[in-house]
């Protein structure tokens, strides 16, 4: 049926310039209508503010106008996404008019969270069924995974299946297929949750801070707890959902237990006091600005924050299942919550989809889980579950009772991850064909090599795959010695390299703890050997005899960000953090950042010409520390090259890495090491003008201006530098190293490190 080349988007609230600008964010030239051009237009600046755009030059591919005047825009769409108001009629109204402009076969999909996809096609002609399904988006479009996909009995599964692999590779979305209930899957548990969390805490008068500190941690859900997402989310959008919710299901439903608006919270929302976007909700700032206030839950007033006081909390050390069994109000209060959160999604197999993993996922992504209901119930323990809810009355889901009976909802049966189905039986996990995951090859095998810092994986075809497995890809002495141990048994071995984690984040750098403690024992000889053992990894890994690339995501800084600088290509995901953001903690990149910056501006055929202007280019990157907003940024930085390459699927990354790697072994030589010319003290005076303005300016403060200086000096060849006599690479690792050790003998260095490490932000000094 063909790719989708243009796409159009009918609706431009929130979601519908959010989805409008991801479209945009995937290469596809797309169509945003609203009932004027107007607010069409004002949707796209939206977006532009909100960081809707992988890239600010994204939004020249979207372009805007009126349903009532522009509809016949239409008609060469591939992908028409509905995202008007949740009303049916209104809806079918469109369709109608659709009907008339959109050319055969293109696919029509409601991005509703709320209405079923029988009601929507009610007098829909045999076509535009065929051609039609719920794409259900979740907010922000361009970071929430997920993507709820519903199907009717009539929708062609070519045309489903159509979107899905859009979804998948071109939009980095997850797709989980629901049935065609109310809410679907995350919404429906979803809001089980908030409710049941928000309402027993008010009932149960308990401070919001341990509320959130409860429905946080323990239970993989993320800090902001209950009350902090009601802030964020909106006061005042909950109790409409769950009232939409409660109207589609019948009485006998757990969602009706639950008043979808308490009188706190109807007082809340008739004040405005509706959460961040209202200035104020459950938290506020004091009238100074200076403090934050939380709400009483029982006076409805607020009072100064404090500190969480939870007996549950400390006793249950991090225990979920403690956690519940704790007799306190606190403990109490996450059995009540939790236990009838986990038996609801429970009772709802198959009703809203046949596997428990489909759930799982959803919530995962779609709520920011660490695990999702079923994972945590495996957790706890299916078995004690079942006794808690016998103990308290509650009627046991014969699913769980199931999953008791059988030893839990998920087994590994050889090398596969298995789930209960309700049938009582268990099937395999499938992971989409192309994606490759630690977690799998675990399961598959054996590593190569292994130690704490490091695996070496065998991921077929001749390559091999380091993962980092230090705490968020820290580089320590360990995993330094672990690469060195990996490179030479690649090179014996294999045919190419993967570097990747697992890890929360590809890489933070190399670890300031190590860094302070050895600056500040006077023990200069393990600080060099900690430079130069990394300096010679990154220099062996630029020029190995095999081709080597960084499946970098998340966070690529400081050293994360230079290993990726020194492999042959970077395959990064999307939605890349990447940067050289040693200046905010007092020294320079030391493993080659500077180096490959400066190689970087000097084959940048667009940029300025010249040694003076190469390390100007260098220095405006490096000396602030730019932290890239996305993979695209990464490359208008110069973090990224032509050649480097951008995966929108994170779940794809290692795959992909893999199948470039492998289009690179064919004819592969290593690069010889570049000889550069350096602009030597006339540069370095120039750059130092500039920084002497910035700080009379005040922008910058005097540990900027030192720091500055040496990255300087370092950019331009130090004090022998001679734009007249080229150098190879490595004398501008060496000058780097060097300043490096003298910047991390100062002592405003040395705070700036300490600060970090207390606070994890920068410190000014």
């Amino acid at each position: 049926m063909g790719e989708i080349k243009k796409a159009a988007v009918i609706g431009a609230g929130v979601m519908g310039s959010g989805i409008a600008a991801h479209l945009a964010n995937a290469g596809v030239e797309v169509t945003l209508l609203d009932l004027d051009a107007a607010l069409a237009a004002s949707g796209v600046a939206r977006q532009l503010k909100a960081g809707g755009f992988m890239d600010p030059k994204f939004a020249a591919r979207i372009s805007t106008g009126a349903t009532g005047t522009d509809l016949a825009k239409l008609a060469d769409a591939d992908w028409i996404v509905e995202a008007v108001a949740e009303r049916p009629d209104i809806k079918r109204t469109l369709y109608k008019a659709l009907e008339g402009v959109r050319k055969p076969g293109s696919v029509v999909s409601s991005n509703t969270s709320t209405i079923r996809l029988a009601a929507l096609l009610e007098g829909a002609s045999d076509e535009f069924a065929r051609n039609f399904l719920i794409t259900h988006f979740f907010n922000p479009p361009r970071r929430m995974r997920l993507l709820e996909i519903v199907t009717g009995p009539a929708t062609d599964p070519k045309a489903a299946q159509r979107i899905m692999d859009f979804a998948d590779i071109r939009l980095g979305k997850t797709n989980v297929v629901c049935k065609d209930t109310p809410g679907f899957i995350a919404n429906r548990i979803g809001n089980l949750w908030i409710i049941a969390a928000q309402n027993e805490a008010i009932e149960m008068g308990l401070d919001v801070e341990e509320a959130d500190a409860i429905m946080g941690k323990p239970f993989g859900i993320p800090g902001s707890g209950i009350f902090g997402l009601l802030d964020l989310v909106g006061i005042d959008l909950v109790p409409m959902a769950v009232r939409s919710l409660q109207q589609a299901l019948p009485t006998s439903d757990a969602a009706h237990n639950y008043d979808a608006e308490p009188p706190l919270i109807a007082r809340m929302v008739s004040e405005g006091r509706t959460g961040r976007k209202g200035g104020s909700g459950f938290m506020r700032m004091s009238a100074d600005k200076k403090k934050r206030e939380i709400l009483d839950l029982t006076t409805g007033e607020y009072r100064p924050m404090r500190k969480v006081a939870s007996p549950a909390l400390e006793a249950s050390g991090g225990s979920a299942r403690a956690l519940m069994e704790h007799p306190s109000k606190g403990g109490r209060y996450a059995a009540k919550v939790m236990e009838a959160t986990l038996a609801y999604a429970a009772s709802l197999v198959p009703e809203i989809a046949d596997s428990p993993a489909d759930i799982d996922e959803a919530m995962r992504l779609g709520y920011a889980w660490k695990e999702g209901p079923f994972e945590l119930i495996e957790r706890l323990g299916a078995d004690w579950l079942v006794a808690r809810l016998e103990r308290a009355g509650t009627p046991v889901p014969a699913f769980l009772a199931l999953a008791a009976s059988n030893g839990g909802f998920y087994k590994i049966s050889g090398k596969d991850l298995t789930v209960l189905l309700p049938d009582g039986s268990y099937r395999t996990v499938e992971a989409p064909a192309g994606t490759i995951s630690f977690p799998a090859l675990k399961r598959a095998g054996s590593p190569v090599l292994s130690d704490d810092a490091a695996n070496l994986w065998d991921i077929s075809e001749g390559v091999a795959c380091i993962e980092i497995r230090t705490k968020m890809g820290t580089f320590t002495g360990e995993l330094l010695a672990a690469m060195e141990r990996s490179l030479e048994r690649v090179q014996s071995d294999f045919q190419a390299l993967v570097v990747a984690s697992s890890a929360p984040v590809f890489s933070a750098g190399a670890n300031l703890t190590f860094v302070l403690a050895a600056a500040e024992s006077g023990d200069t000889s393990k600080l060099i050997a900690f430079m130069e053992r990394g300096q010679k990894v990154f220099r062996d890994l630029k020029f190995a005899p095999y081709p080597v690339v960084s499946a970098a995501y998340g966070l690529a800084l400081g050293g994360g960000c230079e290993i990726a600088l020194h492999s042959d290509v970077v395959q990064a995901h999307a939605e890349l953090a990447m940067g050289l953001v040693e200046p905010k903690v007092g020294i320079i990149p030391a493993w080659g950042g500077c180096k490959e910056m400066f190689l970087r501006a000097v084959q940048n055929p667009q940029g300025q010409h010249g040694p003076t202007a190469h390390a100007i280019t260098a220095f405006n990157v490096i000396a602030p520390g730019i932290i890239s907003s996305s993979a695209f940024d990464a490359r208008n930085l110069g973090f990224l090259r032509p050649q480097d390459l951008v995966t929108m699927n994170i779940e794809r990354l290692i795959g992909d890495a893999r199948q470039t790697a492998l289009r690179l072994v064919k004819g592969y030589r290593p690069p010889e090491p570049a000889m550069v010319s350096l602009a030597g003290p006339a540069g370095a005076a120039a750059i130092r003008v500039t920084l002497d303005g910035e700080l009379q300016a005040g922008r910058i403060s005097a540990h900027d201006a030192v720091i500055g200086a040496a990255l300087a000096s370092v950019l331009t060849g130090g004090p022998n530098g001679d734009p007249a006599k080229p150098v190879i690479e490595d004398t501008i690792a060496a000058l780097e190293r060097d300043a490096f050790l003298e910047l991390l003998a100062t002592e405003p260095t040395r705070e700036r490190i300490r600060h970090m490490l207390a606070t994890g932000k920068p410190l000014r000094n």
